[in-house]
């Protein structure tokens, strides 16, 4: 039970039927197609729907209690005794009821935001935490206005951390999320180009990022890429951990060995493996070993936190493909910075001596897309065998790559279909494919010609 309703008589006051009654509630439901016994109704308003029409549906779906915005008459067909919580507006009563359940619980509240690497960062976190907590995470990619607070619900009553992923589109969502949350720590991976279509500049984005801070506990700490020049001033205004390659971060990291299948490397004088490629990821784990000193986890509870992460769906996936290849699905999302950092990954791997880049599109780039697409080139050097584009603006990373690097095959496509079958027809025991693009081009469809 996550509490009775008679809880939340001083959180909505007005109320109807039975709000006193000691009802439990074991969860909460947004989506009446799903049965949901004993659990609290929250009819959302979107752009093109109104849940509040599902009201009979979810009490038939097993809702014993729900809110109801107030501008909305009540149906005749609900029961004078079920208990409604009147409110203004749902959304806002559901990060409310989050609040108020999040104070309740009371567990340790990690924040992590950054315009790449920030589910990675929360897997990383939720796993080390793990280790020495009851530790409850973002599920997916429930990092909006919306999601947070359905995470938030979500926790067990005996939950000890919570990892809260915070994702934006726009200035100000950070700000909602991390009021909302409380974070004790707060990690920022980096500050990328991501949605630079709506802040116009990286500086835009930084200060977005930097809202993050803005609901940190008063004794709270904010652990930083310490190799990004935007994030200087936090280190002044806030109790900042950073950590970097270079300069003279608090977080020191030295690499000692990097393959496709791992990384090792130190900070601090202790050495760790991390089970996964890229020196991306390994400044990642590098926040994440920051924030585990501070609460006193030991080099032992690191590492095997390291070694038992489980990471979120179609980041860096590995499937076995066609005669043997190798086929990196890396499609969840992408923007240059995360595009390129992949690229080097795949530019590194030793294992196939044949490599193949399959990208896409990366959206809301604005003005800047096709200068930033062709950026990617940057990092596609002669140790990549061909390069294959598909979408609008992917189109000037071929053009990009033949102009820099000839001996690199480019094609650019218009149809999934045909470049699935070209790249398929290419594929041997030592050719490794990566697939990167942004979630809305849905790449992963290639794997039904690519994988076995």
């Amino acid at each position: 039970m996550i509490f009775e309703v008679r809880e939340l008589t001083n959180l909505f006051p007005d109320y109807r039927g039975a709000g006193n009654g000691s009802i439990p509630v074991q969860a909460i439901m947004t989506d009446t197609r799903k049965d949901v016994p004993e659990s609290m109704f929250i009819p959302i308003i979107g752009e093109s729907f109104d849940a509040h029409k599902f009201i009979n549906v979810a009490i038939e779906q097993g809702a014993v209690a729900a809110l109801w915005q107030k501008d909305h008459e009540v149906p005749d067909s609900v029961p004078a005794d079920f208990p409604l919580f009147f409110v203004e507006d749902t959304t806002k009563g559901l990060q409310d009821l989050a609040s108020f359940y999040l104070k309740k619980v009371d567990p340790l509240v990690v924040g992590v935001t950054g315009s790449n690497g920030k589910t990675t960062t929360k897997d990383m976190t939720a796993s080390v935490l793990a280790t020495a907590y009851r530790t409850h995470k973002t599920k997916g990619n429930y990092n909006n206005h919306i999601g947070l607070p359905l995470t938030i619900l979500d926790m067990k009553p005996d939950t000890e951390a919570v990892v809260l992923e915070m994702g934006m589109d726009r200035a100000g969502e950070i700000s909602v999320l991390s009021r909302l949350a409380r974070p004790d720590y707060a990690l920022i991976t980096n500050i990328g180009e991501s949605h630079i279509e709506n802040f116009g500049s990286r500086e835009g984005i930084a200060a977005a990022k930097m809202e993050i801070a803005e609901g940190l506990k008063t004794d709270g700490h904010l652990i930083i890429d310490g190799d990004e020049p935007l994030l200087e001033d936090a280190k002044k205004e806030f109790q900042s951990i950073s950590c970097g390659f270079d300069g003279k971060p608090d977080y020191l990291i030295s690499i000692e060995q990097l393959t496709e299948e791992l990384s090792r490397f130190s900070v601090k004088g202790e050495s760790y493996e991390l089970p996964m490629a890229g020196k991306h990821n390994v400044k990642n784990a590098a926040y994440v070993i920051a924030l585990a000193h501070k609460l006193g986890l030991s080099e032992k509870q690191i590492q095997q936190g390291f070694r038992q992460l489980e990471m979120s769906g179609m980041r860096f996936e590995k499937h076995e493909g066609v005669n043997g290849a190798l086929v990196i699905n890396d499609a969840y999302n992408a923007s240059p910075t995360s595009m390129r950092a992949v690229i080097r990954v795949i530019s590194d791997l030793s294992s196939k001596q044949e490599k193949i880049l399959i990208l896409g599109d990366m959206f809301e780039l604005g003005e800047q897309s096709e200068s930033l697409h062709a950026s990617v080139a940057e990092a596609i050097d002669e140790k990549i065998d061909a390069v294959y584009t598909i979408g609008k603006d992917s189109e000037k990373i071929s053009e990009a790559v033949a102009s820099k690097s000839p001996q690199t095959k480019t094609h650019h496509f218009n149809e999934k279909k045909a470049l699935g079958h070209h790249v398929r027809s290419l594929l041997t025991s030592d050719t490794v494919v990566l697939i990167k693009a942004s979630r809305g081009m849905k790449l992963e469809e290639l794997l039904e010609d690519l994988v076995k």
